[in-house]
């Protein structure tokens, strides 16, 4: 899952950049307003982590312009504004939600769960198309009735991408996307292989194969 983090402190941006890594999404981190939007435009995120103190144009305007567009991303405030007319802003402005600093990475990763159920429509925070469950939590994986088993960073960001997309196709150029960030190097093949592991841990069915376009995991049922 790709994310984009806007924050203008370089400690706090390294922080929160390398535990979102830790946390298998693949993060792009911008420090000013006008870079956010550019780049939100130019590529697909499945997340946005905003600040509103930013150089430029501020966190609002960039919130204002994603949601103009009837960009429905995710995005979750991270900001040390506490007064109760920017939280109201913010929130009628079309944040998902509103986090204030300093915080914990481990609650705002949980808040990105919960956003992210929200928006998906589900109550359960287990991932569960009837053949394979995905606990976003623990990054554990089972089939049918079998023993969970841990996932890598890289095996839980690729079966997450399609997870919460079950029955859409997704191409190779579509999964390296939510599994590398900006300057990570793709490996030859990776996704492939990622494939083959996750075959290997859950059975051959999990992930179906369509020729010539990419791959997906079935609908519920």
């Amino acid at each position: 899952m790709r994310v984009l983090l806007v924050e203008d402190d370089p400690m706090i941006g390294e922080a929160i950049q390398e535990a979102l890594k830790d946390a298998s999404y693949a993060a792009d981190w911008v420090q000013n307003g006008q870079t956010a939007m550019d780049t939100f435009f130019c590529h697909h995120y499945d997340f946005v982590l905003l600040d509103l103190g930013l150089p430029g144009k501020d966190g609002l305007a960039v919130l204002n312009a994603i949601r103009a567009r009837d960009n429905p991303a995710p995005i979750l405030i991270i900001t040390a504004r506490d007064r109760l007319e920017d939280r109201i802003r913010g929130l009628d402005g079309g944040a998902d939600d509103y986090v204030l600093k300093p915080f914990e990475m481990a609650e705002l990763l949980a808040r990105m769960r919960a956003v992210l159920r929200r928006k998906g429509g589900m109550a359960n925070p287990v991932l569960s198309n009837g053949h394979v469950s995905l606990d976003p939590a623990t990054r554990e994986a089972c089939a049918g009735d079998a023993q969970a088993v841990q996932l890598s960073n890289r095996e839980f960001a690729l079966l997450q991408a399609l997870m919460v997309r079950p029955g859409t196709i997704l191409s190779r150029g579509e999964l390296e996307e939510r599994i590398y960030g900006w300057g990570e190097e793709v490996e030859s093949n990776a996704v492939e292989f990622l494939i083959h592991a996750l075959r290997k841990k859950l059975g051959s069915g999990v992930i179906k194969n369509v020729r010539g376009v990419g791959w997906m995991v079935s609908r519920s049922g």
